[in-house]
């Protein structure tokens, strides 16, 4: 195992040649029209690290394996550790009390080294067909004989770690959601009603990948498929009205939205079910403030179904959202859900009931909630002094 460290803000350099008895790396960095260095912050780097030594602290352990996708994007700060969306993350990270060391197998080192690794983060590389995980456990100057302590053991602990964004991924955050309601505006006001589901998800898709940022969620359903409440695209046209979901990552971040188009004036039950939804989702905002556990938040969210008529049954046909950030929920609510609301957390809702649905990022701010997946060209409706995406007729 060879091992190196990287500056963020430097340029793509060779990595020294690797081997760990058999396999070898030799990085020689092509052209480049514009470098991509790691997103992250070495403010916001410092105090995550230093809520990881608090958790190793409370643990009575020194050192800690990140292995998952949200931990790793949260910790790196940004930093990509994938190449197949569907695949396990192709690095690993031991935090100790000596430092953070990341692990990578040796065809994937030229990039992290390049492009995403942080300042001050030791980089070792695996052959490509060794254990990662196991490599990684045996990084560091203070190995514990029983190993570091896995991700799953303070699972509650690193999410709590993670509630509240900092400075940079706040702003990184609040960039990608509006760039990501933008393009909701753009796709979707060019659509007709002959347009495809797929159509539409592929222009869609087109300008995600456009801003830099990975496309997770594609959904659409057109009047047709109106009562599926997560509708995979097909080739049915969108007839007289659709939705569309978005959530899309970028720098580890995930934003999520979800818009309405209509060709026609509506129905009055259609209009009808549109304001009471979002009245459900004014009572989750209410809900949502400091120092509430979200198993009461949703205890207010069934209760809230009832109160605007649409069933006691609702919340058992669609998860309700939850918070936000490094992953698309993190946690879903539910009635286990135990995890107290902070300030500078990111959440999305997403109460649904038949034929409707209303979901935005947004950020608890020290006034307010503030909604992220903003674009001032939508059509709003003020919902309890909030603006709130309305049905966009065309």
């Amino acid at each position: 195992m060879t091992q190196t460290t990287a500056a963020a803000s430097q340029p793509a350099t060779p990595l020294p040649a690797g081997n760990a008895g058999t396999g070898s790396v030799d990085f020689i960095p092509g052209p480049v029209q514009e470098v991509r260095v790691a997103p992250a912050s070495t403010a916001d780097r410092g105090v995550k690290r230093r809520r990881v030594l608090d958790i190793l602290d409370a643990a009575g352990r020194d050192s800690l394996l990140l292995t998952t996708h949200t931990a790793l994007a949260w910790y790196l700060d940004g930093s990509r550790i994938h190449i197949s969306l569907a695949g396990d993350p192709i690095a690993a990270v031991l935090v100790d009390r000596a430092g953070d060391h990341l692990v990578t197998f040796n065809n994937e080192a030229g990039r992290i080294a390049a492009e995403e690794l942080p300042s001050g983060v030791s980089l070792h590389t695996v052959p490509w067909y060794g254990n990662l995980h196991e490599a990684a456990a045996a990084v560091g100057a203070s190995a514990e004989e029983r190993g570091p302590l896995p991700e799953a053991d303070v699972a509650a602990e690193l999410r709590a770690a993670r509630q509240q964004l900092l400075p940079a991924e706040s702003g990184r955050y609040a960039r990608l959601s509006g760039e990501l309601a933008a393009l909701m505006t753009d796709v979707l006001s060019a659509a007709r009603p002959d347009t495809t589901e797929f159509e539409l998800v592929s222009a869609l898709a087109e300008r995600v990948v456009a801003a830099g940022a990975e496309p997770l969620v594609l959904l659409c359903n057109g009047s047709a498929r109106s009562t599926f409440r997560h509708p995979l695209a097909t080739h049915s046209p969108l007839g007289r009205r659709a939705m569309a979901v978005v959530c899309a990552r970028r720098d580890g971040l995930v934003a999520n939205i979800t818009r309405w188009v209509r060709f026609d004036a509506g129905t009055l039950e259609e209009r009808d079910a549109e304001s009471r939804i979002a009245a459900v989702e004014a009572d989750i905002f209410d809900a949502t403030v400091p120092g509430t556990q979200l198993d009461r938040i949703f205890a207010e969210i069934k209760a809230s179904y009832v109160r605007h008529g649409f069933g006691a049954d609702q919340w058992e046909q669609h998860h309700q959202g939850g918070p936000a950030g490094y992953a698309g929920r993190d946690p879903r609510v539910t009635a286990a859900a135990t995890d107290t609301v902070v300030l500078g957390q990111a959440f999305t809702w997403n109460p649904s009931g038949p034929g409707v649905k209303i979901e935005d990022t947004v950020q608890l701010t020290e006034s307010g909630l503030q909604v992220l997946t903003v674009d001032p060209r939508w059509p709003v409706t003020t919902v309890n002094g909030l603006q709130r995406p309305a049905t966009l007729q065309l």
